[in-house]
């Protein structure tokens, strides 16, 4: 990935934000004991004993799937791209799935926290044609730690719109590099989507670097 795509793929941050203590689950369970809004923070982070007691050797996140949902699909059909095996998800590009232009969808990402707690995990996209960029999204999917019954989680980003009308069916190819990283610029997961001129995609995953 060359540095101009690194540079568009980079989370943004408020002005004057500031990286939080870089404390452990079993130092943050003990921290501020009787406080009751910390301690709803904590539930809301899943941070209980049994979590803080898991192994912390290995990426903090497990991206799982991205899950497609659109009125166009039959009623209770949805599409769930497989993020756990390279061989599967580069079997998408070569069978792509078909998405009608000009409808709604919506991606659900699932992801599983495997130990500690993970601080602004966030999706960022953008989308190219011919190399030139026309969209680029970024959606916060929030800080978490384990979860309790060692679950994964999902998290349905805002409606989108596929692409329309006349310039969007001569525009050619679209590419949309994505990527699922947290405030610490750690990438779980990078991908690049494609829709073509009819709206087919296609998806392949390439291991973060």
């Amino acid at each position: 990935m060359s540095a101009q795509e690194e540079d568009e793929l980079k989370p943004t941050f408020a002005p004057g934000f500031k990286l939080g203590e870089d404390a452990s689950p079993e130092e943050l369970l003990q921290k501020d004991k009787g406080d009751e809004s910390l301690e709803r923070w904590k539930a809301s982070l899943g941070l209980n004993a049994a979590a803080a007691g898991t192994s912390a050797t290995g990426p903090k996140v497990t991206p799982l799937a991205l899950v497609l949902t659109a009125p166009t699909l039959p009623p209770g059909k949805k599409i769930e791209m497989d993020l756990t095996n390279p061989s599967t998800v580069e079997s998408y590009r070569k069978t792509p799935f078909n998405i009608k232009e000009g409808v709604e969808y919506s991606v659900t990402v699932k992801f599983k926290v495997n130990h500690g707690i993970v601080s602004g995990l966030r999706y960022i996209h953008v989308a190219k044609v011919k190399g030139v960029p026309v969209d680029r999204t970024e959606e916060m999917l929030g800080s978490y730690g384990v979860k309790p019954d060692g679950g994964a989680y999902e998290k349905t980003l805002p409606a989108e719109e596929s692409p329309d009308g006349f310039i969007a069916r001569n525009a050619g190819t679209y590419n949309v590099t994505s990527r699922i990283i947290d405030d610490d610029s750690n990438v779980y997961a990078r991908t690049s989507l494609y829709l073509s001129d009819v709206f087919e995609f296609g998806l392949s995953t390439k291991s973060p670097q």
